[in-house]
């Protein structure tokens, strides 16, 4: 499957470091480009609307920066992710804002919509649409977007309940373009495995929540490592979208992480009121078991990356002759 070119550029692994609410900022998401994954961070993290463009700025500013000094090793591109919800109230704003600094990747979600696609390829971005099953996925290609994430069962935030091999394989049956996968992705050997399943790039987010760089508090830092795939609670009730929770924190709310009453999916809000939703109730994916420590970014990816290569060794496939082959086919 091939690429567009800024999906290869910069990357020393095949990850792009999902959108966190509230918890991507310009720190996480500078120290994980400059170490080789596309960092993102979702435009509504930057309040209020005006912080947008500091953030890109400051994004643009430092990786051009680096970009200068490491011509040889540049750092990998940013997204910006963008809630397409009619309860956004700021995406034409923020959409202006991506348009002043050509922001090259940006992620959509809840919702595929022409004119979004139409306004980032007019700036000569790309468009990745996250999707929970195939018939979302292919109103999304209809729509104009250029890739898909995948979003599968056990992944963080507004998770899907498919098996990433089912949902992979229905999608790979009418799409050769670019295909990321999200769903309990926390070490270097889910990555070969999601690639093995015709992916063509992991999308990780909890692991990140447990860095220095990330806007989380301590306690929910702790938590990350202290709990694994049996603490994750599914329910739509936080935010009317079915999403995975820490089971302590919904406890340490006074609510009973197996009793949780059902939201009405028709009262979905992903305004700056929502932001409360999320600051004591704490989203996680599954694959939490891998994360056993709070360290930097640029250590996190590291360990990814030794553990890719060790899952490579293990199949008898050296690093460099898929990366000539995925070079190749691009």
């Amino acid at each position: 499957m091939s690429l567009p070119a800024v999906l290869r550029r910069g990357l020393s692994i095949p990850v792009v470091g999902s959108p966190l609410f509230i918890i991507s900022n310009p720190d996480l998401v500078i120290a994980q480009c400059k170490a080789g994954v596309v960092g993102s961070f979702p435009a509504l993290n930057a309040r209020p609307a005006h912080v947008l463009g500091e953030w890109l700025d400051r994004i643009t500013t430092e990786l051009a920066n680096y970009n200068a000094r490491h011509p040889d090793q540049p750092a990998a591109p940013f997204a910006v992710n963008q809630i397409v919800h009619k309860s956004n109230d700021r995406l034409q704003h923020d959409l202006g804002v991506c348009a002043q600094y050509k922001v090259p990747i940006v992620i959509t979600s809840l919702g595929a919509r022409e004119e979004v696609n139409h306004a980032v390829h007019a700036w000569g971005g790309i468009v990745l649409h996250d999707i929970i099953n195939n018939t979302f996925a292919k109103k999304a290609i209809e729509k104009g977007a250029d890739g898909l994430i995948a979003v599968a069962a056990g992944a963080g935030g507004h998770a899907g309940t498919l098996s990433p091999f089912a949902l992979i394989h229905e999608i790979r049956e009418w799409f050769d373009g670019p295909l990321l996968l999200s769903g309990a992705i926390g070490n270097g050997n889910a990555i070969l495995a999601a690639q093995a399943a015709g992916a063509d790039l992991a999308y990780i987010g909890s692991a990140f929540i447990a860095t220095n760089e990330a806007n989380a508090v301590e306690a929910y830092k702790q938590m990350i490592v202290d709990s694994n795939a049996s603490d994750i609670v599914y329910s739509n009730l936080f935010t009317g979208v079915h999403g995975n929770y820490l089971r302590q924190s919904i406890a340490a709310s006074g609510l009973d992480p197996d009793a949780l009453p059902v939201s009405d999916p028709s009262k979905m809000n992903f305004g700056s009121a929502n932001a409360k939703a999320w600051k004591d109730i704490w989203g996680s994916g599954q694959g939490i078991g891998a994360v056993k420590s709070v360290v930097p970014a640029a250590e996190l990816i590291a360990r990814l990356k030794r553990e890719y290569e060790a899952a490579h060794e293990r199949l008898g496939v050296s690093v460099t002759a898929a990366a000539a082959a995925e070079t190749v086919t691009a």
